[in-house]
């Protein structure tokens, strides 16, 4: 099936804007992007009229619960945390995702197509993220990328939680033990594996020392909860000491440090960024965050932490950023390329370009004018979401499976 959205303002994010542009999909693939006089629509294609919309990809929030942590559930919707093993790297948010939860209707009005999904911070090793599309029925329908990074947790949370327990670890000296041992375990792990494979000689898998073995080989992110800036410097000793892809996760003192992490080129994932200042950790977040931290040097993405912010308020909090600094290019770049190139999803996700997914989003005006709405949400290349103005209401295509 062939579409063509046609005669918007096109932003592909990666390239310059196009007054009275196109953007192609064949079978839910961005195929060329250009302006309408340049691109060979075939006679048969579907025609959408972006006429008097700005087409951008869709959005993504590269930290969220969604999912896992179902709003207005109670204890029985929320499998965020397995706090019973410090280190549980062996731990998947996919097993706990329900694709029907109310929140991914909300991400589709905010104009949010994609979300890397987090187990949460009460270990020290949370557990292995996915990646996720905000429209389907089940995880097959959703999952875009199985295993992106290893959530894992310094600071407060780890400390507080096994410190209620009367068990290790309950200070960030034992937060930092607990993370330090598990990899020098999978390391030796990993040694002793390869050991075997050259002997011929079975071998008992560990899923918990795998992960952690996948993350010091490069193939997963290690996407690190923290607030402090003297925790973020920990961060940093911990990636130094065992070489693994780190990416900062909320970093709200990370303006303190910012040419830090600039010289080291180590990403943040900023937020969220409408909330209170409810514990130590946080008592310096601000908006100015992310613009002190972008004109540094450091590339960020942004977070609303769903559902600690709700997830359509993604785009606001680029806005008011915008509004105390940051530059209005880069405030879209947070919301699109960037959180898809630091975790990896850049050849799927992230900007208008041929070969991406068709996730494609046509809005009333310029996204970060808070006035202005997401009006038409396509998912690889399906209409799943449509504003109906006579009613004023977000119109979500049928998830569930119903007879013909």
């Amino acid at each position: 099936m062939t579409k063509a959205i046609i005669g918007g303002y096109v932003v592909p994010v990666d390239g310059e804007p196009i007054d009275g542009g196109t953007v192609l999909i064949e079978d839910g693939v961005i195929v060329a992007v250009g302006s309408d006089a340049d691109i060979d629509i075939p006679e048969d294609a579907e025609l959408i009229d972006a006429s008097g919309s700005w087409v951008l990809p869709g959005f993504i929030d590269a930290h969220v619960h969604l999912g896992v942590h179902e709003e207005g559930e109670g204890w029985a919707g929320n499998d965020t945390n397995e706090m019973t093993d410090p280190n549980g790297a062996r731990f998947r948010a996919l097993d706990g995702i329900d694709p029907t939860e109310q929140g991914f209707d909300d991400a589709l009005a905010g104009g949010v197509t994609s979300v890397v999904v987090k187990p949460g911070s009460g270990n020290p090793i949370g557990g292995q993220t996915v990646g996720l599309k905000t429209w389907g029925r089940t995880a097959f329908d959703v999952v875009f990328a199985e295993s992106v990074s290893v959530k894992s947790a310094l600071g407060e949370n780890p400390k507080r939680v096994y410190g209620e327990q009367k068990k290790t670890p309950s200070t960030r000296l034992g937060v930092a033990a607990v993370i330090r041992e598990a990899f020098t375990s999978a390391r030796n792990y990993a040694a002793q594996r390869e050991h075997a494979r050259t002997e011929g000689k079975p071998f008992d898998v560990d899923l918990t020392k795998e992960t952690l073995a996948r993350v010091l080989d490069g193939e997963l992110y290690w996407d690190q909860h923290v607030h402090r800036a003297d925790d973020i410097v920990t961060a940093i000793r911990l990636a130094d000491e065992f070489g693994y892809k780190l990416v900062v996760n909320h970093g709200t003192e990370g303006h303190l440090i910012a040419d830090i992490l600039a010289e080291r080129d180590i990403p943040v994932i900023i937020g969220p960024l409408f909330t209170t200042r409810s514990k130590v950790e946080v008592r310096n977040r601000t908006l100015r965050s992310p613009g002190i931290l972008a004109r540094a040097g450091v590339k960020i993405a942004i977070t609303t932490d769903h559902p600690v912010i709700p997830i359509n308020f993604l785009v606001y909090q680029a806005a008011l950023s915008v509004k105390d600094g940051l530059d209005p290019d880069t405030a879209i770049r947070a919301l699109t390329v960037n959180p898809a190139s630091m975790l990896g999803l850049d050849d799927k996700v992230g900007s208008l370009k041929p070969g991406l997914d068709a996730d494609v989003v046509l809005w009333s005006g310029d996204p970060l004018d808070v006035m202005n709405r997401a009006m038409r949400v396509f998912v690889r290349g399906r209409e799943v979401y449509r504003f109906d103005e006579t009613k004023g209401v977000g119109v979500v295509a049928e998830r569930r499976y119903l007879e013909a």
